[in-house]
């Protein structure tokens, strides 16, 4: 399959997943704020890997993973429904902790940023 069509069913599949997550009633899924990093479709579409990340941590990642995990037939029965594809993926979750390190990053960029601050506030030139 062409990569412009992989890369446009990787944003479908993802798109729907982060829909379909809003609406299941599972609270290891429910409770946490959970985004669809990305999916990666393999050159078949036969298999997709699907990253979810938690602003809760790795912890309520994994969590939600398990939630989704157990969920895994009735999210792919709504994507083949929803997006009509030849072939529905094989769906697998694995959790990701790139909001929290970007979160981490962040408040490191805030803490610099306020140190040198304090520098500027002295009036004086570093030379």
């Amino acid at each position: 399959m062409a990569g412009y069509k992989i890369d446009r069913v990787s944003e479908d599949i993802s798109r729907e997943i982060a829909a379909i997550i809003r609406d299941l009633k599972d609270p290891r899924v429910q409770g946490s704020l959970l985004t669809v990093v990305r999916v990666e479709v393999s050159s078949d579409a036969s298999f997709a890997k699907v990253y979810i990340s938690a602003m809760e941590g790795m912890d309520a990642a994994k969590t939600a993973v398990q939630g989704l995990k157990s969920a895994t037939g009735y999210i792919r029965r709504q994507i083949g429904g929803n997006l009509r594809l030849r072939k529905t993926p094989e769906l697998k979750f694995i959790a990701d902790d790139s909001i929290s390190h970007g979160i981490n990053i962040a408040q490191k960029l805030k803490e610099l940023d306020t140190e040198g601050g304090e520098d500027k506030a002295d009036g004086g030139e570093n030379i």
